[in-house]
């Protein structure tokens, strides 16, 4: 018997050196991605030293080692299991006493068992994205440019030959409508550029002041447009009030939740560094964004020479949302590929290249979300609400609980996180959203992400921008023609937001793809412990939060 264990185990080491030659030959003819850019060093040490070792295996320790390289090598690239790429560290080779243990467990077992193989997820996805969707949208700019080109030309020959009082109507509007519309355009884009660079520069000191900025700026535009003293004004002013009323409230409350997001726009923010045309995508679609609202305000004006004015100026203003929404959602998939790719891969990737992408193959689902997401994130506000007045009443407790769920089912199927996915997969609307809420569930960071104030400082910027353009237009419109002055403020309010929001999807893409890619790979090399700190603060129940319309409440008895 002691002559034959040394034969049976020089048997077992030549059938593991043979298995692990074959393993090594399959990884060397796998397809690599073909993304482009340069990928970062962690990929290149695990490849060498998983190739070092196929001129020959010497011993049992060896063996061991090179067969767990082989086995995190084969995993997929976004498995969190595969600690060795972002960690950047090798694996250990085993000690004597675990090669021996784990000698008994593999004569036990069949060397040829299958392994189940996961369905490989690519970076390069061909395909596009919700079709429906993607049709929609186009024809809808089909019939947008050809409406807004007829409504010019109608426009136009109203001032040639039309009767003498709609040439003077039209060049009233013309004279005192179109200005202040093209001023309010370039103010908004200076703002939206401004704000952020400030945010960019100086994260922590902004989110105080945006909160602040915009209740102030919001009460004064209100006081203003009441102080004018007509009737569609004071209407107009009454409701600025209200949501500065609102917006200080709203400061209040997230008081305690500030500090973190300062952190998080801290550090998310720091990869922009190194992608210096980061920014060129924002540039391109506010260049388009103020050509286009050129020719939309010529529309206006040429839809009152034309058949029901009021219908065709709505349905022009809520194309003109559409379009921005969707201008605003190409730039968050454009950014949010790039940074995506830094924390998955490590790679540098093209900002061209993702633009390109972002309007062509994901553009259906851009579409798609540009008309959930606001109407989710108004439900949103409307589900939390409720949830507060939340009392003894029966009526207020069933309608409640009766938004809970089903703000719990739509906050599964779209949410604003799924971007991070669509831009990093190529995946739809539908499928991101339920992937990311997945992988928040998975990590239990639904209460951090739930607590997230990012989507509200945005918000809050754009109707920071509003504000200031409908002070400055109202005190120029008023002086000029005063019958204007409420139309002409609500106008310049909306197209200071909208422009505003594009120029603010930067940061937000970069806080998303910190918290979407963090939850995939919580072990990344590239994140802190301040998601993990903050899961334990609120474990351990010393921050208190508000629950969330998603949080099922037991009735008080």
């Amino acid at each position: 018997m002691g002559a034959a264990e040394p034969v049976d185990k020089r048997e077992r080491e030549n059938e593991t050196e043979a298995d692990v030659r074959d393993d090594a030959k399959k990884e060397d003819s796998e397809v690599k991605d073909l993304e482009k850019g340069e990928v970062g060093f962690e990929e290149r040490v695990i490849y060498s030293n998983s190739n070092a070792n196929n001129d020959g295996v010497d011993d049992v320790h060896n063996d061991h080692e090179e067969f767990q390289v082989s086995r995190f090598n084969r995993l997929n690239p976004t498995n969190p299991l595969r600690i060795v790429l972002n960690n950047n560290t090798r694996v250990a080779a085993p000690s004597p006493a675990q090669s021996q243990r784990s000698q008994p467990q593999s004569q036990s077992q069949p060397r040829s068992t299958p392994t189940p193989q996961q369905q490989p997820v690519t970076l390069n996805s061909r395909k596009y994205t919700n079709r429906i969707s993607l049709f929609l949208f186009i024809f809808h700019m089909c019939l947008a440019v050809a409406l807004v080109c007829f409504l010019v030309f109608r426009g136009v020959q109203g001032l040639i030959q039309a009767s003498e009082s709609m040439k003077r109507k039209e060049k009233r509007v013309l004279m005192y409508f179109l200005p202040q519309v093209e001023a309010a355009t370039l103010m908004s884009i200076i703002l939206a550029f401004t704000w952020q660079g400030a945010i960019r520069k100086w994260p922590t000191f902004m989110v105080h002041f945006i909160l602040w900025c915009t209740f102030l700026m919001s009460l004064a535009a209100g006081i203003f447009l009441v102080c004018l003293q007509m009737p569609p004004t004071d209407g107009v002013g009454v409701c600025f009030i209200a949501f500065a009323i609102g917006n200080g409230l709203y400061a209040c409350w997230v008081s305690h939740r500030i500090k973190f997001c300062c952190k998080v726009f801290s550090l998310s923010l720091q990869p922009m560094s190194k992608f210096r045309d980061l920014n060129r995508p924002t540039y391109i679609m506010l260049g388009v964004g103020f050509v286009w609202i050129s020719l939309w305000s010529l529309a206006v004006i040429g839809a009152l020479n034309f058949y029901f004015p009021p219908l065709i100026i709505i349905a022009l203003v809520l194309s003109l949302a559409w379009t921005t929404e969707v201008m605003r959602n190409v730039v968050n998939i454009t950014v949010s590929r790039v940074i995506a790719l830094y924390y998955l891969r490590g790679m540098q990737s093209s900002t061209q290249f993702c633009f390109l992408r972002a309007l062509t193959r994901n553009l259906g689902s851009a579409c798609l979300g540009s008309v959930f997401v606001p109407t989710i994130e108004a439900l949103r506000v409307v589900a939390r609400a409720l949830n507060l007045l939340e009392g003894e009443d029966e009526f207020m407790f069933c309608c409640a609980h009766c938004c809970l769920r089903v703000m719990e089912t739509i906050f599964r199927n779209g949410n604003s996180w799924a971007y991070v996915q669509i831009a990093a997969y190529g995946k739809g609307f539908v499928n991101a959203s339920q992937d990311t809420w997945a992988l928040f569930e998975k990590e239990e960071m639904e209460p951090v992400v739930d607590a997230d104030i990012t989507s509200s400082i945005c918000f809050l910027t754009g109707v920071c921008s509003g504000s200031i353009c409908v002070i400055v237009v109202a005190a120029w419109t008023y002086n000029v023609h005063q019958t204007f002055t409420a139309t002409i403020s609500l106008l310049t309010f909306f197209i200071g937001y909208l422009l505003t929001r594009i120029a603010m999807a930067v940061p937000h893409a970069c806080v998303s793809c910190y918290y979407v890619c963090y939850a995939e790979n919580p072990e990344n090399r590239l994140f802190d412990k301040t998601i993990k700190d903050r899961q334990a603060l609120l474990k351990s129940a010393r921050d208190e939060i508000v629950p969330t319309p998603r949080v099922h409440r037991t009735r008080r008895s």
